[in-house]
């Protein structure tokens, strides 16, 4: 088939979230608190056990009960979404309780984000190709101002989030409304992301579908070329 549309996820495919020990540092640095390094490390080794960083790591131990009926639809509203990683957030306890939302806030920055090495490369190459380029994300806020922050924005022709939509991938619905938005056929278009669940989710429509690792920047400096090599 010629692809005439791509759709790629956000996080953990072309962008990926800074460490859990970068991200506490961040936030203690602004509230001009300071930990001993030993407090430090494992703090942040905590909040990673409990997954709350959001575009990181999954909590070791998934919430259950109301909190575990929030975390399932966490991606639906802004609100869900706050409400589910701050009260992952809260399972460690902090120097100050307002560092959680602090916490939160940090995530949503572009100093909290990097593009993988090649996504700049595989973008352009797809625009001048005449691939449209949309990004399909299953988040609770507008990420445009990172992908204008680090230049990547003017390749994307679609934004379609979750949160905006009341709609989680897999649900299908998402993807049409993001093939609608670029203005190609399901079946003309390729989904690439992390998540063979939520992305798999493309191929309902008929959608081709390409994985990618979700794997710290440095650790994967070509794995979106291949896409490239999908193109007809």
């Amino acid at each position: 088939m010629t692809i005439k549309g791509v759709l790629f996820d956000f996080s953990g495919t072309l962008f990926r979230v800074e460490s859990t020990e970068s991200w506490l540092r961040a936030v203690l640095t602004d509230a001009r608190l300071a930990l001993p390094e030993p407090e430090l490390l494992r703090t942040a080794e905590a909040l990673e056990r409990a997954g709350a960083l959001p575009g990181g790591a999954f909590p070791v131990e998934p919430p259950t009960g109301e909190p575990g009926e929030l975390w399932a639809v966490r991606d639906r509203s802004a609100e869900h979404h706050r409400a589910a990683y701050t009260g992952l957030s809260r399972r460690v306890t902090l120097p100050d309780p307002a560092l959680h939302d602090a916490l939160y806030d940090r995530h949503m920055t572009p100093p909290a984000w990097s593009p993988y090495p090649d996504a700049a490369e595989v973008l352009a190459a797809l625009r001048e190709r005449g691939v449209a380029i949309g990004v399909v994300s299953n988040i609770g806020w507008d990420l445009r101002p990172i992908f204008r922050a680090h230049g990547l924005d003017p390749y994307v022709g679609a934004y379609v989030l979750s949160y905006e939509h009341g709609i989680q991938k897999p649900d299908p619905r998402l993807f049409a409304i993001a093939c609608e938005a670029l203005g190609v056929d399901a079946r003309d278009t390729l989904m690439v992301g992390d998540d063979r669940r939520a992305d798999g989710g493309a191929a309902a429509l008929g959608c081709g579908v390409h994985f990618v690792d979700h794997l710290p920047a440095a650790e994967r400096p070509d794995g979106l070329r291949p896409v490239l090599d999908l193109i007809g």
